[in-house]
């Protein structure tokens, strides 16, 4: 491209940075003022807050005024936080602007116009657009259009235009480093830019690098249920992330980011993603692991954990798998259903709600009165048995307020503390000191027995795992014996006498309390994201859709990256989940190409693979993967210890991934003495610079510089189920991979995988 446009280009960022460094210094006066006015308001609401009135008239003026300062507070809050939020968006776009152009052609115009992409939109002090968001509707022919005639939804319909140029840059610190025309998406240079840089700790904003097949992720609005099928390193995820922060842009007025929520495989893979939505101007959505999720729903249970169940699948018995894909199914969920609606009065496991170990409401009573009740919907007569639960309670507290006990506790009460019962706003309420005195005695015995009211609120005398182990005792179990059954029940109630259960039987077990109780559900969200989808079973995932009833869902994953389960075809998961959600909006989108690896490691990788063929691996040059054969494990070691030192030459990040926890554990032992590495374990939440070990599970999502593999022997994947963890381990590799094997290397490899797509080295050499 000619010298000369490139310098009309760079003095248009020149003076478009010099637009948005102005508007920074304004943008961060206003924002000092609004931080010294909280100070003041904050300052005059403590002081107030600090001062003792005595006089009725005086207390009214006071709660009025503080109640002003409240209301005045919280709107100098928002407002900071506004500003707040202003100023990182414009500092990065003060550092890249925009990232590509595109000249359109309305119909019936004499002149093209010139438009300009970036992260955010950016207007002079005249409000012409000097950037367009990404995300604009006119933003979209950037990413779906080739030069010529296009249209473009907008809110008042399709549009027509002409696209005459399509052209991209890549701008640091206010320098254009390279431009140029294109008719693709995204042009490959660019593309090498990006995927050639060196892996940060968390993943960035690459909005600028988004492929057609990506956008069309990203702007769908319409699906009740979006699959997203992509192989590993597609850029799904990073399409999911620019999906929520569009759906921000799209319903801003409708929508908040705390009524999303997205299940993360772990929680370094949470860190990992956690800065690209405020990169682009928006807050976080709301991030759960599945075990985060359960643990908050089943306190005091110890529920296994997905990777717990990963470390112990192996000494599963041909029936005990049996019976954990039955109840995994959604036709044990059916079941769930089915015995809840049908449970008759009797047969609830109501239990005592108690206080200070002794008997406050007896399960008899609480059963006399929950079968006096008319027929109905099992929640809505577990609610009116709540209700009047709760006015006995109300009644007790009424009676008690005479008691000695009380009068006593009053008598005992520091002038401080009274005050504090009496609260700010019941002061000069009351005209006689007995109403008065009667007040503070229900506070005290509210407070006293508060216990049982949460005991009530909460669901606490209804048993729901003896109820649950009732509806075990009585399912339907075809295909599966009457003694495997009977040894699972049996394994559920020993369980339970530990505090602990196992996974498969949490979702039905939700379930099955929320259906009888009518609690559970979340009406809020609006939408629901689940990554690595190919990781839960059917039985989570309608669960998920009870919680969340009125979220729209997007799942995504790697049906080749199963660890947990068999592979299934991607047309099967969207029909499978199709029916057992009735949804009638049902999407599929597949992204067949990876751009994480270098050609080398993608061929690879998708060599292992029965059907890989399909996957198109982008052509990014690298040195070909090498695998290190040593039959002697202090030797295999010390070839892990070279690679290490080969890959940091080169290399920030180097990950070595085993088969699971406990081989992570004996390499970091024999590594740990003799150089700085790190033991990564499901607890952790930040990756590290340098070298660490970390078993396969926990670096699902996630992608390294350098991946050395620990033991691919014969031995150690000696099964056609061993596929998707040998892939998935490849696959985490972006700029060199080495795989170590102790004896033999698996014949998933040496009987797969083409010679000239891999180094095979019986002696390490530097």
């Amino acid at each position: 491209m000619a010298e000369s446009e490139k310098q009309i280009e760079q003095k248009r960022v020149d003076k478009v940075v010099q637009e948005i460094s102005d508007h920074i210094h304004r943008v961060a006066t206003d924002y000092t003022e609004a931080r010294a006015e909280m100070k003041r308001v904050q300052q005059n609401y403590s002081a107030n807050t600090s001062v003792n009135y005595f006089e009725v008239d005086d207390r009214i003026e006071t709660s009025a005024e503080l109640q002003q300062q409240r209301a005045l507070a919280s709107r100098l809050i928002e407002n900071e936080q506004i500003l707040r939020r202003q100023l990182d968006t414009f500092h990065e776009l003060e550092k890249s602007p925009y990232f590509g152009r595109i000249d359109i052609q309305d119909p019936g115009e004499a002149e093209s116009e010139r438009l300009y992409i970036g992260t955010a939109s950016f207007t002079d002090e005249d409000q012409n657009f000097l950037v367009y968001d990404w995300r604009a509707p006119i933003s979209s022919i950037y990413y779906n259009g080739t030069l010529g005639k296009v249209a473009y939804e907008t809110p008042a319909g399709i549009q027509q235009t002409d696209l005459k140029k399509k052209r991209q840059f890549l701008i640091q610190n206010g320098e254009i480093t390279s431009m140029f025309d294109t008719n693709e998406t995204v042009g490959d240079e660019m593309l090498q830019h990006v995927l050639g840089e060196q892996n940060d700790d968390t993943m960035q904003n690459i909005v600028s690098t988004i492929q057609r097949e990506q956008n069309d992720i990203i702007r769908d609005t319409k699906s009740d249920l979006l699959v997203v099928q992509g192989v590993a390193g597609s850029g799904k995820t990073s399409a999911i992330l620019q999906r929520i922060a569009f759906l921000l842009y799209h319903s801003r007025d409708e929508l908040e980011a705390d009524q999303i929520i997205l299940f993360s495989p772990n929680r370094l893979f949470s860190h990992y993603i956690s800065d690209v939505l405020p990169s682009l101007g928006e807050r976080n959505m709301r991030q759960v692991t599945l075990a985060e999720f359960v643990n908050q729903r089943l306190q005091g249970l110890t529920v296994e954990s997905i990777f717990d169940r990963y470390e112990r699948a192996n000494d599963l018995s041909e029936s005990q798998q049996q019976v954990q894909q039955f109840k995994e199914s959604e036709a044990f969920m059916t079941a769930v259903h089915d015995y809840s609606q049908t449970l008759t009065p009797e047969h609830f496991n109501f239990t005592h709600i108690l206080f200070n170990g002794d008997i406050f409401f007896n399960k008899r009573d609480i059963e006399t009165i929950y079968q006096s009740l008319p027929n109905m919907q099992p929640a809505e007569r577990f609610l009116q048995t709540k209700n009047k639960l709760i006015k006995q309670l109300k009644k007790r507290i009424d009676i008690e307020t005479d008691a000695q006990w009380v009068a006593e506790e009053i008598d005992q009460l520091s002038d401080e503390d009274y005050r504090t019962l009496l609260g700010n706003k019941e002061r000069g309420r009351f005209q006689q000191v007995d109403d008065e005195i009667h007040y503070i005695a229900r506070k005290i015995i509210t407070k006293r027995l508060r216990i049982v009211y949460d005991a009530i609120y909460n669901n606490y005398f209804l048993d729901t795992y003896a109820q649950y182990a009732d509806f075990l005792a009585n399912v339907d179990h075809p295909e599966i014996s009457d003694s495997a059954w009977q040894a699972q029940l049996t394994a559920y109630q020993k369980g339970l006498e530990y505090h602990k259960t196992s996974l498969d039987d949490v979702a039905p077990l939700l379930y099955l309390r929320d259906i009888l109780t009518g609690s559970g559900q979340n009406r809020r969200m609006q939408h629901l994201f689940v990554d690595e989808m190919q990781d839960y079973s059917v039985a989570q995932l309608l669960y998920f859709h009870h919680a969340f009833p009125k979220a729209k869902m997007t799942y995504l994953g790697d049906s080749e990256q199963a660890l947990y389960s068999d592979v299934e075809a991607p047309d099967e998961i969207l029909q499978k989940l199709k029916d057992a959600f009735h949804v009638n909006k049902a999407r599929l989108i597949r992204l067949t190409k990876s751009y994480r690896s270098t050609y080398p490691i993608t061929t690879f990788a998708k060599s292992i693979l029965p059907d890989g063929d399909q996957i198109q691996a982008f052509n990014r040059e690298g040195e070909l993967p090498k695998i290190v054969v040593r039959y002697d494990e202090d030797e295999a070691y010390t070839a892990v210890d070279q690679c290490i030192n080969h890959a940091l030459k080169t290399n920030g990040t180097v990950a070595i991934l085993t088969k699971n926890m406990a081989e992570a554990q004996a390499v970091y032992q024999h590594l740990h003495r003799d150089r700085d590495i790190t033991l990564l374990k499901d607890t952790d939440r930040t990756l590290p610079k340098g070298v660490f070990v970390l078993p396969i599970y926990l670096a699902k999502g996630l992608e390294f510089d350098s991946v050395i593999a620990w033991n691919v022997s014969q031995e150690n994947f000696p099964s056609s189920r061993d596929v998707g963890i040998l892939y998935t381990i490849a696959s985490r590799a972006m700029h060199e991979l080495a795989l170590i094997s102790v004896g033999p290397v698996t014949k998933l490899i040496s009987e797969n995988i083409p010679n000239d797509v891999m180094r095979i080295e019986h002696a390490f050499t530097n």
